[in-house]
């Protein structure tokens, strides 16, 4: 039997697949191998930064080390400084800090150039790609002398012998190098450069948040793939179960700070819209509190939108309080005198030393009532702030209320003072003990 052969448009048809697969396997192997990779950083920084230089740059890297938050991701709770472990947990599965001292473990082995381009371009020595939870994609705005800076710093702290730990990421997350097609799709391909219609303030301000502070990398929402949205930036954002609030001016506002009291609050960590909690407690412990006033108020302006800050405080705008249906608030208020009147005052006035005031409070007034709710839910622990200030722990209450209770508990402390007339549910209640059970399970 004789088996007919392709015709003409079927080979042609074939042939066309090849090429196209042929092609995508090129492409892919470009990528790959990093030959598309875009750096950022200058051929001199491969003249290596004698004993001297480094000794000399370590005071200027102390003071970027502070504003960039190193020590707080790159120490674990209990660990020895500089020397990783601290987990981050993504929508891909777990990543560790790393070891940044100056040990075999660690980088101690870096040459000033390895380290120009792990923190600007996100590649290690030997071609490695970086997880952008280090977030290289901020870094790559730094200075190369601050950059210099950092390098002589930790170069001249003391070396741990720390092995690094192991991600744990699903497939194909844990392969480095589908990495180099983020970084394409991803990664700034220049480094912002000075508005010249904007003052100096701002433009400082702008580098310390979107640089040097990489406020952007928590405050920002991503896309599927985990890229910062260049379209919503500053926005607002959920990390780790925790809203990281907008902080547009129109964000800021609307929680209640004005620029001169978004200073204080950087500086200290408490003002009239609360204590810092969960991330940005370490944000002011271990960063913004050593930051100088000229930053904190170049960040303010910048973040305000603003090429000058006001001569005075400005006042802030209290909140109207929005109508609620005369059952929810007549619970939530029998709820409040009972569970939290004791400690943050009959008119929620908060008590100096031992608890914030809620009247004023910023989680009253954000979009979304999670961290509210797991305030409650989960306590906080007693804090120390700045200038020897302090707030006592906030007991938990998960077994004290349940889910249809502190939705109206919630709704109604965040109408009477937030000024939001959208309803908490029971089923976000729910959902909030789930993902709290679930932490505790890890």
């Amino acid at each position: 039997m004789r088996i007919p052969s392709l015709t003409t448009p079927a080979r042609r048809v074939g042939a066309g697949l090849a090429a196209a697969l042929a092609v995508a396997v090129s492409a892919a192997g470009l990528v790959a191998s990093g030959t598309l990779e875009r750096s950022v950083v200058g051929r001199d920084v491969e003249t290596p930064l004698s004993a001297e230089a480094l000794r000399g740059l370590a005071p200027r890297g102390a003071k970027v080390a502070a504003a960039a938050d190193c020590f707080a991701c790159h120490t674990a709770r209990g660990g020895a400084p500089w020397a990783g472990g601290l987990p981050l947990e993504t929508p891909f599965g777990t990543i560790h800090a790393t070891n940044i001292s100056p040990s075999p473990q660690g980088i101690g082995g870096w040459s000033r150039a390895d380290f120009h381009r792990a923190l600007r371009d996100g590649i290690a020595p030997g071609g490695r790609h970086l997880y952008p939870a280090m977030p290289y994609t901020s870094y790559r705005g730094l200075t190369p002398e601050d950059v210099d800076g950092l390098y002589a710093y930790l170069m001249t702290r003391a070396p741990v012998a720390v092995e690094n730990r192991a991600n744990t990421l699903a497939f194909p997350f844990d392969q480095r190098w589908t990495l180099a097609a983020w970084n394409l799709l991803s990664l700034p391909a220049t480094v912002a450069a000075p508005d010249p219609g904007r003052s100096p303030l701002w433009n400082r301000g702008r580098y310390v948040a979107d640089a040097l502070g990489h406020c952007g990398e928590c405050h920002t929402p991503r896309t599927v793939i985990q890229a910062l949205r260049a379209d919503a930036a500053y926005r607002g954002a959920t990390i780790e179960g925790v809203e990281a609030p907008d902080i547009t001016p129109a964000g800021l506002a609307r929680m209640g700070f004005t620029p001169h009291g978004l200073v204080g609050f950087m500086r200290s960590g408490l003002s009239a819209q609360g204590g810092a909690t969960h991330q940005m407690f370490d944000v002011v412990h271990f960063s913004t509190q050593h930051m100088g006033e000229a930053d904190l108020t170049a960040l303010s302006a910048y973040l305000f939108d603003r090429d000058a800050l006001p001569a005075e405080p400005e006042t802030p705008v209290a909140a109207t309080p929005a109508a609620i249906p005369a059952a929810v608030a007549a619970r939530g208020r029998a709820s409040y005198a009972g569970l939290c009147a004791g400690c943050h005052g009959g008119a929620g006035e908060g008590i100096p030393h031992v608890s914030v005031p809620l009247r004023t409070n910023a989680a009253m007034r954000v979009a979304g009532a999670g961290g509210l709710l797991r305030a409650i839910l989960a306590g906080l622990p007693a804090q120390r702030f700045p200038g020897n200030e302090r707030m006592e722990a906030m007991p938990p209450f998960a077994a004290l209320i349940d889910d249809a209770a502190l939705a109206d508990l919630a709704t109604w402390m965040r109408a009477e003072w937030g000024g939001q007339g959208r309803a908490v549910t029971p089923d976000e209640v729910a959902r909030q003990r789930a993902g709290l059970r679930a932490d505790a399970s890890h």
